[in-house]
């Protein structure tokens, strides 16, 4: 008995086990073309959270941006420097983001 990986919720099942005992998916009435339409959905979804994560990266780098250039505080305020950090790491989130959908659509087999 070898342990694989469910192509519905990649958690280590019986190869023996005929529907996953984690996500209930049968295993053993699915065909080729299920697993594969399973797997790619598996990718779909991840790629689509991090497409997610991008999006909300953009959106605190645009507001810390904006309100430390029109939220009327003087540099070197609180404020100021939240807005500051909240535009760099908002820049750096996004920049991994993209960095790792270029990554999962690379190595997409």
């Amino acid at each position: 008995m070898a342990l694989v990986d469910c192509p519905s919720c990649n958690k280590k099942t019986s190869d023996k086990a005929k529907i996953c005992p984690h996500c209930d998916f049968k295993i053993g009435d699915a065909s080729s073309e299920d697993i594969e339409r399973k797997k790619n959905l598996q990718k779909f979804k991840k790629l689509q959270s991090i497409q997610n994560q991008s999006l909300i990266a953009m959106i605190i780098f645009v507001a810390g941006f904006g309100f430390m250039y029109w939220g009327g505080t003087r540099p070197g305020d609180l404020q100021h420097n939240l807005a500051i950090v909240a535009s760099i790491a908002g820049f750096v989130w996004y920049l991994v983001n993209r960095v790792r959908i270029v990554l999962i659509k690379r190595f997409r087999s």
